[in-house]
Parts: C-alpha cells; structure tokens; sequence
C-alpha cells in the first residue's frame, strides 16, 4: 500500500482540561498537536485537520483544516467520516485517523496497520490490552455506511467498528504508551514529564 492521506482528529471540548483546544497547549518544548504532526506528517501522503474551532488557531501548522460533515459535535465518528469523504475526494482507497491529544505516536504506526489493512475492514491500533478505537486505517468505501449509522443517531465508535468489523494491531506500551492521550490537567503533568518538559 502506498502511504495514505491522514486526518488528525481535533474537534473535542477538552472540558475537563478547561475548555478551549488543549492541543494548542505546550508540551516539551512545542504545542501537543506539533507532536502529533511531527509524528504523522512522515508517514502520509497528506494531511488535514479536522476540528470545528476557528481555523486561525490552526494557521501556524500550515495544513487544510475541515469542520465536521455532521453537525452537533457528535463526537470522533464524524471525524472520522470527515476523512473518509476528503480522502475520496483524492481518490485514496484508505485514510488514517489520530487523535490530535496523542503526542507520543510511533514511528512505524502506518506501516504496521497498513500490513493488517484489508480493504472491507479497518486496521485499528492497540496497547496494553486496550483498543483505540479512533486511531486506525479506515477503508473509504465504508463512508456511505457510516453516513447512514451517524443518521441514526449511533455514535460510539467501538458499535461502529463491531458493525463493520476490524483487525486489532497490537502494539507495545513500553515506559511511555504510545497511544496515550492528554485529557486532564495530571495527565498533561504527567506527559511534560514523560517528555523532559
């Protein structure tokens, strides 16, 4: 498979870090969505963000940026849909979603579920006896199918991935997990340490 195009998933409230986009908030030295950038930008083909902020707090990265195709906030399965549709729009047969609060991703994150990947099912990460339910390679195909299952009012994305089915990629948690994601203000504490800041 030839790299695929990425989404970065930013469109949560970070209420419980206070409000407002806590991926702009620093973290070793650069904002946690720098991290999350830097880790990804390598291993796509393109990129874009998606949030449902003002798209000037996201100039400075210098990537596209899309709001939700679904409105209400309803949560990362409209992300996720978002990508499906921008990712067919350059024809790619495959889009890969991360959360933009992830800033410690592996290196080898797409090549690993790029080899797990088929084309009716989505390749989703996993650490920790933990699945990730949004950060995966999604096939484009799906995205009439989901259109249909987020009109319905069904938002969870593990009832999605069940619905359409999935191949888990495990992967090592190690000192730090690689998948870990910044939701209160002790995890960020806990993350500035974790990346000498």
């Amino acid at each position: 498979m030839n790299p695929p195009p990425g989404v970065i998933l930013a469109g949560g409230q970070s209420r419980r870090l206070g409000g407002g986009d806590k991926t702009l908030l620093p973290l070793g030295g650069m904002a946690i969505l720098e991290h999350v950038i830097r880790a990804v930008r390598p291993q796509t083909s393109a990129l874009l963000i998606n949030s449902n902020s003002d798209p000037a707090l996201f100039a400075h990265t210098g990537l596209q940026l899309r709001a939700d195709t679904v409105p209400g906030r309803p949560g990362p399965l409209a992300g996720i849909l978002t990508a499906m549709l921008w990712a067919r729009e350059n024809y790619a047969a495959a889009v890969l979603t991360v959360p933009a609060d992830t800033p410690f991703l592996p290196a080898d994150l797409v090549a690993r579920l790029a080899a797990a990947f088929r084309p009716d099912c989505a390749a989703i990460a996993a650490s920790g006896g933990r699945l990730h339910p949004i950060i995966g390679l999604w096939p484009c195909t799906q995205a009439k199918a989901l259109q249909e299952h987020l009109a319905q009012g069904r938002y969870r994305a593990r009832a999605w991935l069940d619905h359409i089915g999935f191949t888990e990629v495990a992967f090592v948690a190690g000192a730090v997990d690689p998948f870990w994601n910044i939701n209160t203000p002790e995890e960020l504490h806990r993350a500035r340490q974790a990346a000498g800041a």
